[in-house]
């Protein structure tokens, strides 16, 4: 099986979109708006400032994705690169779909010379996934997460 990993385009909005779904359905429960998820998603496709998505692709099928987003590090005048939206088909689980994501995004990161490292936030429940980042190589943070969110209820 071969798996090819790329940057997504705007005509993988759907897609991609769907997958969030998905994945807040799976991970929180949550049913989201489908209109906002999309608007949301077709936004950051069309400014790449807010963040990058890519795809792994096995065939001419989208089996898995991740999101990156931005944060400016005043202490290292460089930008973490926050892992987000990670999503791969359940039937394709455990072959390797996240790993190649994450490596790919990975060796991107460390290549550029802006980029002071890779961060992602996961619920504290989630124990398959905190096995699986830690498997990639990402450690647990002494820096706990807390939020306010004003939109998601």
């Amino acid at each position: 099986m071969t798996i090819i990993i790329r940057p997504a385009a705007v005509s993988d909005a759907m897609i991609i979109a769907e997958f969030n779904a998905l994945m807040a359905k799976e991970t929180e429960d949550i049913d989201l708006d489908r209109e906002l998820l999309r608007r949301g998603t077709d936004a950051l496709l069309a400014d790449s400032s807010k963040g990058i998505y890519y795809l792994a692709e096995i065939g001419d099928s989208v089996v898995g994705q991740l999101m990156i987003t931005y944060e400016w590090s005043d202490w290292r005048n460089a930008t973490f690169w926050w892992i987000q939206s990670v999503y791969v088909l359940p039937e394709y689980r455990r072959n390797g779909i996240f790993h190649k994501l994450y490596h790919y995004v990975e060796s991107l990161a460390r290549t550029r010379g802006d980029v002071c490292g890779l961060r992602l936030y996961v619920d504290t429940s989630n124990n398959h996934a905190k096995r699986t980042y830690e498997l990639v190589g990402l450690k647990r943070s002494h820096y706990q997460m807390m939020d306010i969110d004003f939109d998601l209820k």
